[in-house]
């Protein structure tokens, strides 16, 4: 995997432009379908073509989303495409700045309702829709483009891992071990 591949967020500036719900999105759909144009965004988005611009100059002038002039047909066409397909940040990087903690800890909660949020819509939506997708649904945040069986089999695959760490014998190594609540839900969702 190159460097460019996975980026790691430490700057709390960063972290502030990706929480933002519109721009999360964004980064959601370029991730899951590719370059686009600030047109193509904001028909997806149901936005202004200026607000989804100003949007991503944001997202540039933080290094998450570059300029594509490759896929251009002129010099009119502008596209937008990911700098790094993995984004991580830890809420320790931001721990010795009350401002910076401040705005991980938002960042965290609206990461949080967006995922719940998917869960909810999936939740909502109609008994053909849930049926369709069989036995499959279970959460966790990654992207990914499956048929009903290959989302069941990555549920059976979690649920195994989980109990083989929950139901595991404890290490006697002298290190302080405390409980975790860990919980994945997998739903069709859009980004």
């Amino acid at each position: 995997m190159s460097d460019r591949q996975t980026r790691q967020i430490t700057d709390s500036r960063v972290l502030a432009a990706m929480a933002h719900p519109l721009r999360r999105r964004l980064l959601d759909i370029l991730r899951v379908d590719g370059p686009a144009t600030a047109s193509k965004l904001a028909e997806r988005t149901e936005q202004g073509v200026g607000n989804i611009s100003h949007h991503l100059r944001t997202l540039a002038a933080c290094d998450l989303v570059a300029e594509a002039p490759e896929l251009a047909r002129d010099k009119r066409e502008r596209w937008w495409r990911l700098v790094a397909t993995t984004l991580r940040w830890s809420s320790t990087d931001f721990q010795d700045d009350s401002s910076a903690e401040a705005i991980a800890m938002a960042s965290f909660s609206i990461d949080l309702d967006r995922q719940v949020g998917h869960v909810r819509e999936f939740g909502a939506s109609d008994a053909a829709e849930r049926d369709w997708w069989a036995e499959g649904p279970f959460s966790t945040s990654h992207w990914m483009r499956l048929t009903a069986d290959e989302l069941e089999q990555v549920s059976q695959e979690v649920v195994e891992l989980l109990s083989r760490w929950s139901n595991r014998e404890l290490p006697d190594d002298g290190r302080e071990r405390r409980t975790a609540f860990v919980f994945a839900h997998g739903v069709p969702a859009r980004p």
